[in-house]
Formats: C-alpha cells, sequence, structure tokens
C-alpha cells in the first residue's frame, strides 16, 4: 500500500483529521487513507467488534440516477444487475452487482430508494473506489434517455460500525433507532442534511453516514467525542470483512467470477431468475440450478501461519485445486482464516485442504462462512 511518488494521490475531506490523529497513511484505489492509528490494527478490530469504531470510506463513489418515476429509473438499472429494484419501498437498500455478457461481475454495488418525501424517480448508488470510473461510464452509455447519472462528488461517506453504533448516532440523530438492516433515511445531523443507510462491510450491526463534503470533519469530530467510538483504518475494516465472510472486489470477485460461485446467489432475485433480461442471465440461471464449477469457500488453517492472497490450495492428493483470494489473521478468533476457490466437487464443508506456505504443505480444511455469525439489526 505504499505510495507510488509519480502518482498523484486524491485526499478525502477528512485527510487533516486523520494527520491530526496520528493515522499512518498509505496509498489505496488512488487515495492517501488511513491504514491504522497509533492504537493499532488489532484494537481498532476488536474495539469495532466491542463498541464502535468510526470509518472513512469517502473514496467510494457515489451517484444519483434520476428518472420520471421509480419505475422507469429501476427498470433501466435492472437492465445491468440481477437484482429486483422495482419492487424497492421507499427508504429500502439492496446489494447487487454490475454484470458482463457473460456474467462476470463489473463490480458490486449498493442501491438505495430514498424515502418517499424526497425520492420521486431517483436510486442512490455507492460503488467500490478503484472501480468507480469505470462503473459509472458503464452505467451511463447504457441508460436510456430518461434516465440520467449524477455523480456526487460533493459528499463524503462515513461508516460507524459495531454494536453501540445504533445508540451513538441514535442520540445525534434519533431516526437511526427505527431503520432495520438495509433501509436508510434522510435528515438533519445537526445543522446538516445527511443521507443514513444502516449497512456497513464488517458484518456487525452499523450505519453509512452519506454528508457534504465540507461538514464531513465536524460530523467525525462530533461523532469521535460520543463515549465508545474510535477510529478505524483500512487495516482493520479489511480484517473485520474477511471474518464475515465478505468479498473484496479484485480479490474474492471479479469481471471473471459470476455471483452464483462468489457465494452471492441469493441477491438475485426470483423474479429477475424466471424473467432474465439482465447480462449473464443463461450462466447464472443454468448455474443456480445445477451448481457451479467452482465455489467460494472458507478455509481454517490448523496451524497459526496464515494463508495469504495467492497461495495454493492443495487436495489431500497434493493436487492443486484452487487459490486463496483473501487470507490472513482474525482477531476475533485468535486464527489464521481465509477464503478462496475450489471446484464444486470439492466444496464440503468439513473436506481437508492443503495450503503452500513458503514451500510447505500445511493442513487445513473447509469450513462454512461467514467464520464469525453477522450481527445486523434485521
Amino acid at each position: 500500500m505504499r505510495a507510488d511518488p509519480s502518482t498523484a494521490l486524491e485526499r478525502t475531506p477528512l485527510y487533516d483529521l486523520h494527520v491530526a490523529l496520528g493515522a499512518k497513511m498509505v496509498a489505496f484505489a488512488g487515495y492517501e487513507l488511513p491504514v491504522s492509528y497509533p492504537s493499532g490494527i488489532l484494537k481498532e478490530h476488536l474495539h469495532t467488534r466491542a463498541r464502535a469504531g468510526l470509518f472513512d470510506v469517502s473514496h467510494m463513489g457515489q451517484a444519483t440516477l434520476s428518472g420520471p418515476d421509480h419505475a422507469t429509473t429501476a427498470a433501466a438499472l435492472e437492465a445491468l444487475v440481477p437484482a429486483d429494484l422495482i419492487a424497492l419501498k421507499p427508504g429500502q437498500q439492496r446489494y447487487t452487482q454490475l454484470l458482463t455478457e457473460a456474467g462476470g461481475i463489473i463490480d458490486d454495488l449498493m442501491v438505495t430508494r430514498p424515502s418517499a418525501a424526497d425520492g420521486g424517480g431517483r436510486l442512490l448508488l455507492v460503488v467500490n473506489a478503484a472501480r468507480k470510473r469505470i462503473d459509472f461510464a458503464h452505467v451511463v452509455s447504457r441508460l436510456p434517455p430518461a434516465v440520467a447519472l449524477s455523480e456526487a462528488r460533493d459528499q463524503a461517506l462515513l461508516a460507524l460500525q459495531g454494536p453501540e453504533a445504533a445508540g451513538v448516532l441514535a442520540r445525534i440523530f434519533p431516526p437511526a433507532a427505527a431503520l432495520k438492516f438495509m433501509w436508510a433515511a434522510s435528515g438533519p445531523i445537526g445543522q446538516v442534511s445527511c443521507h443514513v443507510s444502516r449497512s456497513g462491510y464488517t458484518g456487525e450491526d452499523g450505519f453509512e453516514i452519506s454528508v457534504p463534503a465540507a461538514a464531513a470533519s465536524d460530523l467525525a469530530r462530533l461523532l469521535l467525542a460520543q463515549e465508545g467510538v474510535a477510529p478505524v483504518g483500512l487495516g482493520a475494516r479489511d480484517s473485520l470483512r474477511l471474518e464475515a465472510g465478505l468479498c473484496l472486489y479484485g480479490h474474492d470477485i471479479d469481471e471473471h467470477t459470476s455471483p452464483v460461485e462468489a457465494g452471492l446467489g441469493w441477491s438475485v432475485a426470483a423474479r429477475r431468475r424466471a424473467q432474465r433480461g439482465f447480462p449473464g442471465a443463461a450462466r447464472i440461471v443454468a448455474e443456480l440450478a445445477h451448481g457451479p464449477a467452482r465455489r467460494r469457500v472458507g478455509i481454517r488453517p490448523h496451524g497459526r501461519a496464515p494463508a495469504r492472497d495467492g497461495t495454493e490450495i492443495l487436495a489431500s492428493s497434493g493436487e492443486r485445486i484452487g487459490v486463496v483470494t483473501s487470507g490472513g489473521f482474525a482477531p476475533s478468533l485468535n486464527a489464521p482464516v481465509a477464503m478462496g476457490y475450489v471446484p464444486g466437487a470439492d466444496a464440503r464443508i468439513g473436506a481437508p485442504v492443503g495450503l503452500r506456505v513458503r514451500g510447505k504443505a500445511l493442513s487445513a480444511e473447509i469450513v462454512a462462512l461467514p467464520f464469525l455469525a453477522h450481527r445486523y439489526a434485521r
């Protein structure tokens, strides 16, 4: 994550705050972002699991799709993703993927229909930072004339995650207490209008807050002043999502991976499976019916050595059957964990596998995902 001195890095509106808090800054997805603070990745991770961690995710891509009415806007995006967006209720959010014609994943994203008071024909999108230029160009090139995409470059994005997040946020934004997982509401936090969704990428209960960039630092300081809230960087964000068995684009999913292979078949709506009409539908529906050729699995090494990205996964015979796509130490479990792809026939829970680490085959087994149970407010 070291910066290339020949490449100019962007900074989020919270850059000065990160520096003031003593963050170690690194290059990530074209931005200068905090990987950790003085307390360190391990403590930041465990604090988020126990209390509430505040993350700067302003590097993510935010945009609005606008059309004459909800049905028109939703249908335009449904032509590119496998989710049922027409059925979204005001304030409801959905996870989905932009797909290639072959059924691969261009990116995964969150789509929210704003509340009835300010929704109209709008959908709010949040995409991955490293893919946002590709994503937005892909969408714009395929929209009908009645629907337009507008990037929200003047918005920052904060994530408050952990078991105490709801209590913290409800003190300064009372509607947060009534939100359920994957629902959103807009309103003022202090004097600033914000959009708040009960979602996140840690496996914990929590919220993502879209706030005008000019007010982001003040909001972050307000949240950090609350009892139980601490700043958390990219390092713990990655170990938290790994424990939760969540995919990272470019590692666990990419343009060659289908949602079914990745264990995301649940996000392909029943109506869309029946009607199809989305890119790669033939492949995806067939994989849902008959199983994919390979599957993403969880792996628990038997020793203490972590299996990093690129580690070979071996059958009991010693034959290579796959590769680790995400791996590392899981602080909440005090043990190493990994995810990777193996042939469908080898994806049985409890199956023994080997991991070639530094030239040695270490024993491991395939386990169910997630490694740590999700604690969403359903």
